[in-house]
């Protein structure tokens, strides 16, 4: 019985019975199509519960469901799901699929209705975007399934139910990838870093083409491969690739600064898919990928390297990071750099600066990183400021609102402009485009050669 539920359908047939009982009362000559019309309500009612609830084949059940996800999902990221409902029935089907969604998305919205006829599968697609890492825990599937009279519904309840860990963003790490591959990072808005000369790393001699830089020829080469008449005019150039094996280390700071939210996400979560997409670029650049996470204490280290597997331990150390409730120590991470990190590297510290003596504070560190590696720090944009800066001043209240928001604006710039005057680089971004901004610096640095 926990199956068998009436339709809406039906109600309304009750009520409209109930109306006509009501007026047989003063007029006796409606009672008898009205009890006539009750009568074949439970007739029709009957029959819909026997064809529902009659084996469409024999070891087949009458309707399949099922729901078809990945291993895990990618926080921050649309991730696709589907669910596939086959009617095994003789006769078309209208059915309700109702989702049992993790907790976390507080979503209402997982109905949907189809039509199904007999022998063939609805696919339902939707999509989930989470935004917290850790275990999503999935329920079971709900179809229920009414027949053409719409009498009686059924449901039928398939245990799909499973926990899927959310990692940081793989499929925006992947999306990358792919245009990295095919050069088309552009289109993601990469820019086109102009490079300064050409790297000292030789790679190969390769014969000359119409546009390479006449400086390159080899002449030597040129000359000992003139032996034929026909070698004679062919010329060769040197080939020079960008350097490689030069570390990257991305330094995530954990502490209460980075539990800032935006559009559901905290700031760390941002540089977490933002160190997974750069450590990556970087592999696929041939260089060594690391990284160091810190906060009041010292975090989780995982040396540069390039071999394989080892994006996977970057992924599964990113996994686990959370912030913490108190203040960041950049001694103790001055110490840890200084420690684990011999050889000259880029450090990409990802942070926030609200206040320029917040940043003074930590200067003498920052300074003494960037002496012995090319330090950039990023730190975020207030991009709620918008609000205040770009709405009308209709009262004394937003003129002050409008102050304020404009003088912490300018003080998160005089922020970049100091830490640059103590050679120190800075990328002041919004947090939606925190990766595409630092994968740009990362490419100019190796463009004109820093690192």
């Amino acid at each position: 019985m926990k199956s068998f539920f009436l339709t809406r359908r039906f109600f309304l047939v009750v009520v409209a019975l109930l109306v006509g009982l009501v007026v047989a009362f003063f007029l006796p000559g409606w009672l008898a199509p009205v009890q006539l019309a009750l009568g074949l309500l439970v007739v029709l009612a009957g029959l819909d519960t026997v064809l529902l609830y009659a084996p469409a084949r024999e070891g087949v059940g009458s309707v399949f469901g099922r729901r078809v996800l990945g291993d895990k999902l990618a926080n921050g990221s649309d991730n696709d799901i589907a669910i596939y409902v086959e009617n095994h029935y003789r006769f078309p089907i209208s059915t309700e699929t109702i989702d049992e969604i993790p907790h976390q998305f507080q979503r209402r919205d997982v109905l949907f209705r189809a039509a199904i006829k007999p022998g063939e599968t609805s696919v339902i697609r939707y999509q989930l975007r989470p935004t917290k890492r850790g275990e999503y825990e999935f329920g079971a599937v709900n179809v229920y399934v009414t027949s053409p009279l719409g009498l009686v519904r059924r449901r039928f309840r398939f245990d799909e139910s499973r926990v899927v860990p959310v990692y940081p963003s793989f499929l925006q790490m992947r999306q990358y990838e792919l245009l990295a591959i095919h050069n088309r990072l552009t289109e993601a808005g990469v820019k086109r870093i102009r490079r300064v000369g050409h790297s000292m790393e030789f790679e190969q001699i390769r014969p000359y083409v119409p546009g390479d830089d006449p400086r390159a020829i080899n002449w030597k080469a040129t000359a000992r491969r003139a032996t034929t008449p026909e070698a004679a005019d062919a010329l060769v150039v040197n080939h020079y690739q960008d350097e490689r094996a030069q570390q990257v280390y991305c330094l995530l700071d954990k502490g209460r600064v980075m539990r800032m939210p935006f559009e559901g996400l905290s700031l760390l979560d941002y540089a977490i898919n933002a160190t997974l997409v750069v450590s990556n670029i970087a592999l696929l650049k041939h260089d060594k990928a690391g990284l160091l996470t810190f906060s009041h204490q010292p975090g989780a280290i995982v040396p540069a390297d390039r071999r394989s597997g080892h994006l996977r331990r970057l992924l599964e150390v990113l996994y686990r990071q959370k912030t913490k409730y108190l203040e960041t120590d950049y001694e103790r991470l001055y110490i840890s750099v200084r420690s684990n990190i011999r050889q000259r590297s880029l450090l990409i510290l990802f942070t926030n600066f609200e206040t320029l003596y917040g940043m003074q504070r930590q200067l003498p560190y920052l300074r003494r990183m960037a002496k012995d590696h090319l330090l950039l720090v990023v730190f975020f944009e207030n991009t709620e400021l918008r609000t205040y800066l770009d709405g009308p001043a209709d009262s004394t209240q937003d003129v002050y609102n409008q102050t304020v928001a404009e003088k912490f604006t300018q003080e998160k710039r005089q922020i970049v402009r100091e830490l640059n005057r103590y050679g120190i680089h800075a990328l002041l971004t919004a947090p939606q485009n925190l990766t595409v901004n630092t994968i740009n610096k990362y490419l100019e640095f190796k463009a004109r050669g820093l690192i």
